[in-house]
């Protein structure tokens, strides 16, 4: 099984697939821990100086790596067979880690959303599971493509065996585990 996720500032879609791409679980996961901010770099930090940035996005990060461990602990313990893999949004992996760089354009603005997805894998590995990467503009495509005639019952059909929501947060990351199979 893997799980594919559409994930946000602080929270996450997490759609979770047997071999045969049917739908044993989906959920909103919880990134962070309740009080602290979601966007430490772009929008809470601004006014503190790099030293207090860095504290900032350190707190940040250890409430995030907890809460995905927590909900990635979840999820495994709800579905029927071993979780083998995860499925992410890929990003740069030389992606800049000092938060003088980070708070600058164009980091700034991915800064957040590449710590959540450096938090999940990092989760996902000391699990034990492969990591996949994909990039959300061509996954459903190329799920599609490789489902065939199957696409429009593997990819939408949940929605009528779950009932809603089933947004396209939840196609991408369904889809996200189709390509990681193939």
């Amino acid at each position: 099984m893997r799980i594919g996720i559409a994930h946000h500032l602080g929270w996450a879609v997490a759609v979770t697939a047997a071999t045969d791409h049917r739908v044993v679980d989906r959920r909103r996961i919880e990134l962070i821990e309740p009080g602290l901010p979601v966007a430490p770099v772009e929008h809470d930090g601004q006014p503190l100086d790099d030293a207090g940035l860095a504290r900032l996005v350190a707190t940040v990060r250890a409430s995030a790596a907890r809460a995905a461990g927590a909900a990635l602990a979840e999820i495994a313990a709800a579905v029927p067979a071993p979780i083998t893999g995860i499925c992410l949004r890929a990003w740069p992996l030389d992606f800049p880690e000092d938060v003088a760089v980070l708070r600058r354009p164009p980091y700034n603005a991915r800064a957040d959303s590449v710590m959540y997805l450096q938090v999940l894998d990092d989760a996902a590995r000391a699990r034990g599971w492969t990591v996949h990467t994909y990039d959300p503009r061509q996954v459903e495509r190329q799920a599609a493509a490789l489902l065939g005639d199957r696409a429009v019952e593997v990819l939408q059909g949940p929605r009528a065996a779950w009932g809603p929501p089933w947004t396209k947060d939840h196609r991408t990351a369904l889809a996200a585990t189709v390509v990681a199979s193939s």
